[in-house]
C-alpha cells in the first residue's frame, strides 16, 4: 500500500488532467459537448474534495488495506465514468 501523500497526489493528478480534457472538449469541441463541460468540471471537483477527504479520515473499524483498496476501485470506476461523459 503506497502512503497517504502519495495517493493524494496521484489523485490531483488524475483530476488535474481531467479538468484538461475538459478544457480541451470546450474549446475545440462542438457547441452541445460545451454545455456538458460545466457539469463535468463540477462533477470533477466534487470527486476530487471527496476522495482526498476520504484518504485523509479513513473509516473506523475497516482495516486500512482493505480500506485504502476500496477507495482506489471506486475512484478508478468513478473517473472511468468521467472520461465516457467527456468522449461522448
Amino acid at each position: 500500500m503506497t502512503n497517504k501523500r502519495t495517493l493524494k497526489k496521484g489523485i490531483n493528478v488524475i483530476c488535474e488532467t481531467l479538468y484538461a480534457e475538459c478544457v480541451a472538449v470546450s474549446l475545440y469541441g462542438t457547441e452541445e459537448s460545451k454545455k456538458n463541460v460545466e457539469d463535468l468540471i463540477h462533477a470533477i471537483m466534487k470527486m476530487q474534495n471527496h476522495y482526498l477527504s476520504r484518504v485523509s479520515y479513513p473509516e473506523p473499524g475497516i482495516k486500512p488495506k482493505t480500506y485504502y483498496k476500496d477507495l482506489r476501485e471506486k475512484f478508478g470506476k468513478q473517473v472511468t465514468e468521467i472520461l465516457d461523459q467527456i468522449n461522448s
